[in-house]
């Protein structure tokens, strides 16, 4: 359904930011095509890409804008297969934003690693540190939207096996630097396991880490 709204209404401007959030995405090659998902919470409201649209061709009036009970409220098309999943992390998370893709290396990843990806970079502090591979559930279902949801608690990002990656954030900016971050991390992976063994960092190297980065500002 739709209304009139004016360059003001909130609403519009939540749309316009999903929209823009999934065709940066696309160029970066993060999302293609009908792969993969975007959202956005304002209070009550939920702004999610629609299914079956071209991610990199997005347009505000595409997006959808549903309650925190899956219940349309603005919007012609159908929101995207994954709502049950951006609905749980909403309200199992205090977060603002939602970016799940299908990006190469990270969904390489989460194929061949089982339990979590371990800390091979300092980096991995900004995440909450090892990211954790939820197991594997259908595409659209409660039970993906369960497992992905304990896979990130006390993290910004997940792998979920056999299918792609999710990253969460206070707003869209943040958490589509978590989901580049944690592409970069997998091409890290990758390329060192072709190499040899990659070694993780250990707790207490992590906890320097840590201690570091919120002497300079980068964590609260």
């Amino acid at each position: 359904m739709t209304r009139t709204r004016n360059p003001a209404d909130p609403l519009l401007t939540l749309r316009h930011a999903v929209a823009e959030a999934s065709r940066t995405l696309a160029r970066d090659g993060l999302v293609t095509r009908t792969q993969g998902n975007v959202s956005a919470r304002q209070d009550q409201l939920v702004a999610i890409t629609p299914g079956g649209a071209s991610l990199g061709e997005l347009r505000a009036g595409q997006v959808t804008i549903v309650d925190l009970d899956g219940k349309p409220v603005a919007g012609r098309l159908e929101p995207s297969s994954e709502l049950p999943l951006h609905l749980a992390l909403y309200r199992d998370h205090e977060i603002g934003a939602v970016v799940h893709t299908h990006s190469p290396a990270a969904t390489a990843v989460a194929c061949v690693v089982e339990g979590e990806l371990p800390c091979i970079h300092y980096e991995m502090a900004l995440l909450g540190g090892s990211v954790r591979v939820a197991p594997y559930r259908r595409f659209g279902s409660a039970e993906l939207a369960e497992v992905a949801s304990a896979a990130l608690r006390d993290r910004r990002a997940a792998l979920l096996a056999n299918h792609g990656a999710i990253a969460v954030g206070a707003t869209l900016e943040e958490a589509a630097a978590t989901a580049r971050m944690l592409e970069w991390l997998c091409q890290v992976f990758l390329l060192a396991s072709a190499a040899g063994s990659p070694r993780a960092l250990d707790a207490q190297a992590l906890a320097e880490v840590r201690s570091e980065f919120a002497r300079r500002g980068y964590v609260s």
